[in-house]
């Protein structure tokens, strides 16, 4: 037990999930995660395609904001940053917010420029990833550049299972 929550934890903090909270609140946010995305009815790479309308989707997850679900997406068009936020059961466009500043705004960056080089979307990566996992529903996809070039890092839930895989993008 002690692994999972360690694995889940470091999981979290290197993709953003959260930023350095406590143990026993992390745990919070993935069990109230857990919890509330059944309730999505949209899937996360249906997400990315729905904010695709407001620029090239560079990262996406669903997270617990303020209490409640929500489906967010980073995106990057003439080289402005914005988080999309999609309505996660119509599938549309909810608002959209420039990221002008702070962590989100380095995070931004560094995820376009993981995806410069690459004809590949996120969401043929997620796409991808649920495949091959049966079962499983991604709930996060961050690009990062890896040793052998871009990677997607995934995020998988089934139940309160979490996994991560790394698929190259091309």
């Amino acid at each position: 037990m002690k692994l999972k929550i360690f694995l889940t934890a470091l999981t979290a903090l290197a993709f953003g999930m959260v930023a350095l909270p406590s143990q026993a609140g992390e745990s919070e946010d993935q069990a109230a995660l857990v919890q509330a995305l059944p309730g999505a009815k949209v899937s996360l790479r249906q997400g990315l395609e729905a904010a695709a309308a407001r620029g090239r989707p560079i990262s996406g997850k669903f997270e617990i904001e303020d209490g409640k679900l929500q489906l967010s997406v980073y995106t990057s068009k003439s080289g402005k940053f914005s988080e999309v936020i999609v309505d996660y059961n119509k599938g549309t466009v909810a608002k959209a917010e420039a990221i002008t500043e702070g962590d989100d705004l380095a995070a931004a960056k560094a995820q376009s420029a993981a995806l410069a080089k690459v004809k590949s979307t996120l969401a043929m990566a997620v796409a991808n990833a649920e495949h091959d996992a049966a079962g499983y529903r991604a709930i996060r996809v961050v690009p990062e550049n890896g040793d052998q070039g871009a990677v997607a890092k995934v995020t998988l839930i089934k139940g309160s299972e979490v996994k991560t895989v790394a698929l190259p993008l091309k």
